[in-house]
């Protein structure tokens, strides 16, 4: 089964913590490959165009991305 997720955050969550690990970084892109926690795939995003919605091909923030148009959902 797949399962496409939409995603249009352009930054992490940031959690902070008290302990001396630092901060946490939690992924809202969804392009992280470390995820649930930021690697800074976001950072692939900075150029998209507002209303625009974009595919990442495989949630891959190196890969092809193209805009499309619309989606399609399924009925419940």
């Amino acid at each position: 089964m797949s399962r496409d997720v939409t995603h249009d955050a352009q930054e992490p969550d940031v959690i902070s913590t008290d302990d001396h690990d630092g901060d946490i970084y939690v992924c809202r892109c969804g392009l992280s490959d470390d995820r649930p926690f930021c690697d800074g795939s976001h950072r692939a995003t900075e150029d998209e165009a507002a209303g625009v919605t974009y595919k990442y091909e495989n949630d891959d923030a190196d890969g092809p991305r193209r805009a499309i148009d619309s989606f399609q959902y399924a009925d419940d």
